[in-house]
């Protein structure tokens, strides 16, 4: 049994017990996910996997030609992208891009949810990725590893609208009549476990790198998994983009009802005087992101 598992055993077997059926990646993201893990492994046969799937390589090339990459010419085949912007950038398009189409609007009754389930998501994801390369922690994987983990770090929620719909309404309704109590409190109330174990036990049967994996399962108890930079860059940016959705996009359903863990804002050597800055780095990131949120809300 995993570490994941160990350490929360009770949780994992009350999932197991209540959830049935949970999401598979699609194909061609687990052949990837299987392969590049050889060094060995080539561009053109990464590229060649993922033109088995004309559908998702059509996404893939939408992401890279987007304004987010600015790239000064435009990119024509898989193969051409991961060329360009490395194999690291494509992996985690290609796992954007499946997960988009595994919780679409198709699948999903409560569109406004989704909307707001992803933007703030997307969020996440991009600022920690700003945060990883401003930081330099510790590498250029590492940060498109960082806007994987952001861009899933909630992915239990969808887990427990799809599959446990009758309780997500309870929670929702118990929510938005109680703003001041965090989300995940609610869950543990109504469920018994929250959406960051559910995620990350989703991550784990998807095959997900483990420290991704527990940096979902933890982003709420930072401090419980202090060992992994990837856990406290979700954790802060999750504080911020909660931050900026509340004072930017005015959202009222948005309250910051969890703390920032002053122990990860260290360990990253930021200061708190860097706040403001970032959110405005991020709102910048978010502003050339348009075609990551169309994609996302299945447009």
């Amino acid at each position: 049994m995993s570490e994941i598992s160990v350490a929360n055993e009770k949780k994992i077997k009350l999932i197991v017990n209540r959830i049935h059926n949970l999401p598979t990646p699609p194909t061609v993201f687990a052949q990837v996910n299987k392969v590049i893990s050889n060094p060995n492994t080539s561009a053109y046969q990464i590229g060649a996997i993922i033109a088995e799937d004309p559908a998702l390589s059509a996404k893939i090339l939408k992401l890279t030609n987007s304004a987010f990459y600015g790239l000064s010419r435009t990119v024509t085949s898989v193969k051409q992208a991961i060329v360009i912007l490395g194999l690291d950038v494509v992996k985690s398009l290609v796992l954007s891009a499946s997960v988009f189409e595994t919780f679409s609007k198709r699948n999903i009754i409560d569109k406004d949810f989704l909307d707001q389930f992803w933007r703030h998501s997307l969020l996440v994801a991009f600022m920690s990725r700003i945060i990883s390369r401003t930081k330099n922690f510790p590498s250029f994987l590492e940060a498109e590893e960082s806007f994987s983990a952001g861009l899933l770090h909630d992915i239990g929620k969808l887990v427990i609208l799809t599959h446990l719909p009758d309780e997500f309404a309870r929670i929702k309704s118990l929510r938005e009549k109680n703003l001041e109590v965090a989300t995940s409190a609610i869950e543990e109330e109504v469920l018994g476990f929250d959406h960051a174990a559910v995620g990350g036990y989703l991550c784990q049967k998807w095959n997900l790198p483990e420290h991704l994996t527990r940096s979902i399962q933890l982003h709420h108890t930072p401090q419980e998994n202090l060992e992994n930079i990837t856990t406290q860059i979700i954790h802060v940016s999750d504080y911020l983009a909660w931050k900026s959705q509340e004072t930017e996009l005015s959202d009222s359903n948005y309250s910051l009802t969890i703390p920032l863990c002053e122990q990860s804002w260290s360990m990253l050597g930021l200061n708190i005087g860097q706040q403001e800055q970032l959110i405005q780095l991020l709102l910048t990131e978010y502003m050339k992101a348009e075609t990551f949120i169309k994609m996302a809300q299945g447009d």
